[in-house]
């Protein structure tokens, strides 16, 4: 099983990212979708998440301005972040969920001038 990130970066605030989790090994159309971000110092939190079925749920730091989706066909899910701010600095992790648990390394976002 791998989940391997990617799209993060360094941008100013105000800027837009997309991240993306392709995943492999798994019928990952059954799996529940999560982005989490961790600081350092700090506990990991839920970005959002999205179910097998599409329904999306999102932090309240993340509403309005992140949008959780996922292609299954492909295996991969995505976080599109809009209006960056410099408190979205983080590493940004994903994980599917079914009765098994898997977890990406993670992919730094920066946001800063």
């Amino acid at each position: 099983v791998q989940l391997v990130e990617s799209g993060g970066g360094s941008v100013q605030p105000g800027g837009s990212l997309r991240l993306s989790c392709a995943t492999s090994g798994i019928a990952f159309s059954v799996y529940v979708a999560r982005w989490y971000r961790q600081t350092p110092g700090n506990q990991r939190e839920l970005v959002a998440s999205i179910t097998a079925a599409g329904t999306t749920k999102y932090a309240d730091f993340a509403t309005g301005r992140f949008t959780i989706s996922r292609d299954n066909a492909e295996s991969t899910f995505y976080l599109q972040m809009n209006g960056l701010r410099l408190d979205d600095t983080a590493v940004y992790v994903c994980n599917v969920d079914f009765y098994w648990n898997y977890w990406g390394q993670g992919t730094e976002v920066t946001v800063s001038w």
